[in-house]
Protein backbone atom coordinates (compact mmCIF):
# COMPACT_ATOMS: atom_id res chain seq x y z
CA UNK A 1 0.00 0.00 0.00
CA UNK A 2 1.33 3.42 -0.95
CA UNK A 3 1.07 6.48 1.26
CA UNK A 4 1.52 9.86 -0.41
CA UNK A 5 1.82 13.34 1.02
CA UNK A 6 0.56 15.84 -1.56
CA UNK A 7 0.70 19.62 -1.55
CA UNK A 8 -1.02 21.44 -4.41
CA UNK A 9 -0.42 25.17 -4.75
CA UNK A 10 -2.51 27.17 -7.22
CA UNK A 11 -0.59 30.15 -8.59
CA UNK A 12 -1.99 33.23 -10.29
CA UNK A 13 -5.23 33.21 -8.36
CA UNK A 14 -5.34 36.89 -7.46
CA UNK A 15 -5.55 36.14 -3.71
CA UNK A 16 -3.36 34.72 -0.98
CA UNK A 17 -6.23 32.65 0.41
CA UNK A 18 -6.34 29.09 -0.89
CA UNK A 19 -9.07 27.56 1.27
CA UNK A 20 -11.63 27.55 -1.57
CA UNK A 21 -9.18 25.60 -3.72
CA UNK A 22 -8.40 23.22 -0.86
CA UNK A 23 -12.11 22.59 -0.31
CA UNK A 24 -12.57 21.89 -4.03
CA UNK A 25 -9.67 19.44 -3.98
CA UNK A 26 -11.13 17.62 -0.97
CA UNK A 27 -14.39 17.25 -2.90
CA UNK A 28 -12.41 15.80 -5.82
CA UNK A 29 -10.76 13.29 -3.49
CA UNK A 30 -14.15 12.19 -2.19
CA UNK A 31 -14.96 10.96 -5.71
CA UNK A 32 -11.78 8.92 -6.11
CA UNK A 33 -12.00 5.13 -5.91
CA UNK A 34 -9.68 2.88 -3.90
CA UNK A 35 -8.11 5.50 -1.63
CA UNK A 36 -8.46 6.92 1.83
CA UNK A 37 -7.22 10.40 2.62
CA UNK A 38 -6.66 12.88 5.41
CA UNK A 39 -6.44 16.65 5.16
CA UNK A 40 -3.76 18.20 7.37
CA UNK A 41 -2.94 21.85 7.91
CA UNK A 42 -0.15 21.72 5.31
CA UNK A 43 -0.96 18.86 2.93
CA UNK A 44 -3.18 15.91 2.19
CA UNK A 45 -2.20 12.32 2.93
CA UNK A 46 -3.52 9.74 0.45
CA UNK A 47 -3.38 5.98 0.97
CA UNK A 48 -4.13 3.20 -1.50
CA UNK A 49 -2.62 1.18 -4.32
CA UNK A 50 0.08 3.06 -6.21
CA UNK A 51 -2.11 3.27 -9.32
CA UNK A 52 -5.08 4.65 -7.35
CA UNK A 53 -2.83 7.14 -5.52
CA UNK A 54 -1.38 8.41 -8.82
CA UNK A 55 -4.89 8.75 -10.27
CA UNK A 56 -5.96 10.79 -7.24
CA UNK A 57 -2.85 12.99 -7.45
CA UNK A 58 -3.53 13.71 -11.13
CA UNK A 59 -7.12 14.69 -10.26
CA UNK A 60 -5.89 16.94 -7.45
CA UNK A 61 -3.37 18.63 -9.74
CA UNK A 62 -6.08 19.30 -12.34
CA UNK A 63 -8.68 20.68 -9.90
CA UNK A 64 -7.19 24.19 -9.47
CA UNK A 65 -6.99 24.62 -13.25
CA UNK A 66 -10.68 23.77 -13.46
CA UNK A 67 -11.31 26.41 -10.77
CA UNK A 68 -9.49 29.13 -12.72
CA UNK A 69 -5.87 28.95 -11.55
CA UNK A 70 -3.36 29.90 -14.24
CA UNK A 71 -0.57 27.75 -12.86
CA UNK A 72 -0.32 24.85 -10.39
CA UNK A 73 2.68 23.57 -8.46
CA UNK A 74 2.29 20.08 -6.95
CA UNK A 75 4.74 18.43 -4.57
CA UNK A 76 4.46 14.70 -3.86
CA UNK A 77 6.25 12.45 -1.40
CA UNK A 78 5.47 8.70 -1.60
CA UNK A 79 6.18 5.91 0.87
CA UNK A 80 5.53 2.58 -0.86
CA UNK A 81 6.50 -0.24 1.48
CA UNK A 82 6.21 -3.77 0.08
CA UNK A 83 8.14 -5.89 2.57
CA UNK A 84 5.28 -5.83 5.10
CA UNK A 85 1.87 -4.27 5.64
CA UNK A 86 1.94 -0.52 6.07
CA UNK A 87 -0.59 2.23 6.61
CA UNK A 88 -0.82 5.68 8.16
CA UNK A 89 -2.16 4.23 11.41
CA UNK A 90 0.46 1.45 11.59
CA UNK A 91 3.25 3.99 11.11
CA UNK A 92 1.88 6.16 13.91
CA UNK A 93 1.36 3.15 16.20
CA UNK A 94 4.99 2.14 15.71
CA UNK A 95 6.28 5.55 16.77
CA UNK A 96 3.82 5.83 19.66
CA UNK A 97 4.87 2.45 21.07
CA UNK A 98 8.53 3.43 20.88
CA UNK A 99 7.81 6.72 22.65
CA UNK A 100 5.90 4.87 25.36
CA UNK A 101 8.82 2.49 25.85
CA UNK A 102 11.22 5.45 26.15
CA UNK A 103 8.96 7.17 28.68
CA UNK A 104 8.72 3.98 30.74
CA UNK A 105 12.50 3.62 30.65
CA UNK A 106 12.96 7.27 31.73
CA UNK A 107 10.65 6.77 34.70
CA UNK A 108 12.71 3.87 36.02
Amino acid sequence: MAIAEVTVIPIGTGTTSLSDYVADMQRVLATQKGISYELTSMSTIIEGSLDDVFTAIAALHEAPFQAGAGRVSTSVKIDDRRDKESSRSLKLQSVTSKLSALRSKDLN
